[in-house]
């Protein structure tokens, strides 16, 4: 059973490997480019960009007012949000070291871009803002949860989970003892950070 998942994986990274090469083949096509985390668009694009923005009068004219009522719910998750980010640096700031685990680097999850692309208007450009700090700041959480997951309890549920995380189809089977007891430092020695050859 462990090699068809295992084969499974593989076949899963593959398609993820090719994703990728289509987002890449979508950058070409959009006359970007992404060198040292900076986009840089080829000559030209930006003024296209800024010909396509919608004014902001243009923009609120055709917003609807419960939206607009509605926006300080959704800015209020900012303070829960930035402490999760606090705690789970913290966290792993503390608990990796000592469980042997490699640090998550938030850079890889947090992304914070949008808000240079010509085409958006002011508010446009604060609310990208704020979903690529929110969603990136879950996606960090979740990477340290799913890092601390595999080190402790490596089990799946008995039930079917919506959206694991990548680590999740790696753990034993929800009931097999043995597979537990004879797996969980593997799983363990699996979250170590890479030693760089020299």
């Amino acid at each position: 059973m462990t090699t068809r998942i295992e084969t499974m994986l593989e076949r899963l990274r593959g398609l993820q490997a090719e994703l990728e090469a289509t987002f890449e083949e979508r950058r070409a096509a959009l006359r970007y480019s992404v060198v040292r985390h900076r986009v840089v668009f080829e000559e030209g694009v930006r003024a296209q960009h800024r010909a396509a923005r919608v004014k902001l009068g243009v923009f609120l004219a055709r917003t609807r007012p419960l939206v607009v009522l509605t926006s300080p719910v959704i800015y209020s998750l900012i303070l829960p949000l930035a402490l999760l980010d606090l705690f789970v640096t913290v966290f792993q700031a503390i608990c990796f070291p000592i469980y042997g685990i490699a640090k998550v680097k938030r850079r890889d999850h947090v992304a914070i871009d949008r808000q240079h692309l010509a085409y958006l208007n002011g508010i446009q450009k604060l609310n990208c803002v704020y979903c690529g700090y929110g969603n990136g700041v879950i996606s960090f959480a979740r990477e340290i949860a799913g890092r601390t997951e595999q080190f402790w309890c490596p089990i799946k549920h008995a039930r079917r989970v919506a959206e694991p995380h990548p680590y999740y189809p790696a753990f034993v089977d929800y009931g097999d003892a043995p597979a537990f007891q004879n797996q969980t430092e593997p799983l363990r020695a699996q979250l170590r950070p890479k030693q760089n050859p020299d």
